[in-house]
């Protein structure tokens, strides 16, 4: 069998052609510590013609974010404290927040397991100086990192104390707002397998060594050099990255990000007050936005937002809403028996902690109304038992607003069909209103877990575009049982998308789409005119029935306004096959070596 060769002369073991589920039992999941109860805004709710007290705004942030200070004992003891609870937790209950105070910090490494964030509490990454690491390696894991979900490291500058920082990630572990001043590894010890990941507005003084990444996405970003590629390899308004050189080495590169607005953070001001910082819209961006030291925004104080604890109901975020307040989700895992209604323009919805919202009895988690600048940002929606027809709806149907001046963003919110229990949803994420910007998404109906089978975890679309002029920077789509992307509307782009089939297709006539077999990762709808997509690449897995065969990764109308740059497909160990990599376009998949058929550009 052939392995994908990296681009750089360094030699690298072999690698096997599966992921995830090839690659044996996952290790059992730590025991998660129960969570607090929540406050008092979670009690009963008043009775009827008595007037609604006003919520509070502010508050403490509960026992699950953690603060420390440069003068904080046993910061390290706590870290690994953590560490060890949440190493191999992937499908647990435990949520944490790590935030350090500006200042200098010395001799730690904080290991950072699964639904665990850390985070510098500085306007600027160089605020909060960790002389250590902030490590993430594949150790509980047989040194497999394809498993590294849920977790991420924000606005801290790191100095290694090796000189270089490992960060062995797969999906869903945003790496932003980041100075490394030094290397950054993408791989786990031994060069195992890894299958991520995005940068985003990250310095990285040294060089970035992906070594056995599949593929990886880099977004308004700087770094000192960048080593080898697999497959794909994808980089928009990075200094320092790669030159366009697509399929050989695997580089898709764009000098600049069309749109690009940064993810909210918590900060503390000069009087020790917590803020939320709001980034301004960039266009045609290239580089880190905080460059100068100070980036460029606005900012809200705390007691702006209801600060929610788990265990609130849906009824009370929606009261805090319609008084006029923000949401901060700190970490926990929240029921809903009713969807949050977010209607007005500009509100901001932040999570931390990898806080998890769950639909009870079929409902949508999340509604957005076709207004401008609303901001949702780094939560998890995890599919209920009963099924349900959408779980995020950025604007109602039929939305036709015009937001290019102030577009709503949807970054680093994830979505689970399954895995860690039971949960159907016939869409995951609906995307009506127009010029919204989705920065990093992981939509993933589980091939592992709890809770999975072709329809025990049913979930026919990943993601629906419906809204016009949609820009999505960062796209990972997995496993669903139709289309994982179906893209309705009118001047979408895509920088970056990663996906597999579902693996667990019985059968070819499970998978068969009218004449076509299989359904597309990635289909654009038939009345579009105009569309536009950068280094896309599906995989095919089918390891119940591996004679099934994929006619193509891609479907689009066949016209000059609909263009892709930088297409693959692969066939890992030959478990399947592509015919072709989009329509009737590019090589069929080559029998069972894991090689990437390819398209440089099409039409």
């Amino acid at each position: 069998m052939t392995s994908p060769t990296p681009s750089s002369s360094s030699s690298l073991p072999g690698r096997a052609p599966g992921r995830r589920a090839v690659l044996g039992a996952v290790a059992a999941a730590a025991a998660a510590a129960p969570l607090l109860p929540g406050p008092a805004s979670a009690a009963p709710a008043p009775r009827r013609n008595r007037p609604r007290a006003a919520l509070p705004g502010g508050g403490d942030l509960g026992p699950n974010v953690i603060v420390f200070d440069p003068s904080t004992p046993g910061i390290q003891a706590r870290l690994d404290e953590i560490f060890r609870q949440q190493e191999s937790a992937q499908f647990g209950t435990g949520r944490y927040q790590l935030f350090f105070k500006p200042g200098t910090y010395h001799g730690l490494n904080a290991q950072i397991g699964f639904y665990t964030s850390i985070s510098g509490l500085g306007l600027s990454p160089d605020d909060t100086t960790i002389n250590g690491d902030v490590t993430v390696d594949a150790g509980w894991f047989g040194g497999n990192a394809t498993q590294n979900f849920w977790r991420s490291a924000e606005n801290l500058a790191l100095v290694p104390v090796n000189g270089t920082n490992r960060w062995a990630v797969s999906q869903a572990a945003p790496f932003r707002r980041m100075h490394v001043r030094g290397g950054l590894n993408l791989a786990p010890a031994g060069y195992g397998w890894a299958s991520g990941g995005y940068i985003a507005d990250s310095r990285i003084d040294g060089q970035v060594g992906p070594y056995s990444q599949q593929q990886w996405y880099t977004r308004d970003s700087a770094v000192g050099g960048w080593l080898n590629a697999v497959w794909n390899m994808v980089f928009s308004g990075v200094e320092g990255a790669p030159a366009q050189s697509f399929p050989n080495p695997p580089y898709t590169t764009l000098a600049t990000t069309p749109v690009s607005r940064e993810k909210p953070f918590l900060y503390l001001d000069g009087g020790g007050a917590y803020r939320v910082f709001l980034p301004e819209k960039r266009t045609n961006a290239r580089g880190v936005s905080w460059g100068n030291g100070t980036p460029r925004g606005t900012s809200l104080p705390l007691t702006q937002f209801y600060v929610a604890r788990p265990g609130v109901s849906a009824a009370t975020l929606n009261q805090a809403l319609s008084e006029g307040l923000h949401l901060l989700l700190t970490p926990g895992i929240y029921h809903l028996d009713r969807p949050i209604q977010v209607g007005r323009a500009n509100t901001v919805v932040l999570g931390l902690g990898y806080a998890t919202l769950i639909p009870d009895n079929g409902v949508t988690a999340l509604r957005v109304a076709d207004v401008d600048g609303v901001r949702l940002a780094g939560f998890l929606i995890d599919a209920g038992p009963v099924n349900s027809p959408v779980l995020l709806e950025v604007g109602p149907q039929g939305s036709s607003r015009d937001h290019s001046a102030n577009p709503t963003t949807v970054q680093d919110v994830f979505v689970r069909i399954g895995g860690a229990g039971a949960g159907k949803a016939t869409t995951s994420m609906v995307i009506n209103s127009r010029h919204t910007i989705v920065d990093h998404t992981w939509i993933w109906r589980a091939d592992h877990g709890e809770g999975v089978g072709w329809e025990t975890n049913r979930a026919d679309y990943g993601l629906i575009v419906n809204g016009s002029d949609v820009l999505i920077t960062g796209l990972f789509v997995e496993h669903f049982n139709k289309y994982d992307v179906q893209w309705n509307g009118q001047r979408g782009r895509t920088i970056f998308f990663q996906n597999e089939k579902a693996y667990d297709a019985p059968n070819q006539a499970a998978i068969q789409n009218g004449s076509v077999k299989g359904y597309a990762a990635y289909k654009v709808g038939d009345a579009v005119t105009e569309h536009e997509g950068w280094g896309l690449g599906s995989y095919c897995y089918y390891n119940v029935d591996p004679t099934i065969i994929q006619h193509h990764g891609f479907a689009a109308p066949n016209r000059p306004g609909v263009r892709f740059h930088g297409l693959l497909v692969v066939s890992l160990g030959g478990n399947g096959q592509y015919e072709r990599v989009i329509n009737d376009t590019g090589a069929p998949t080559s029998g069972t070596s894991t090689v990437p058929s390819t398209v440089v550009s099409y039409p």
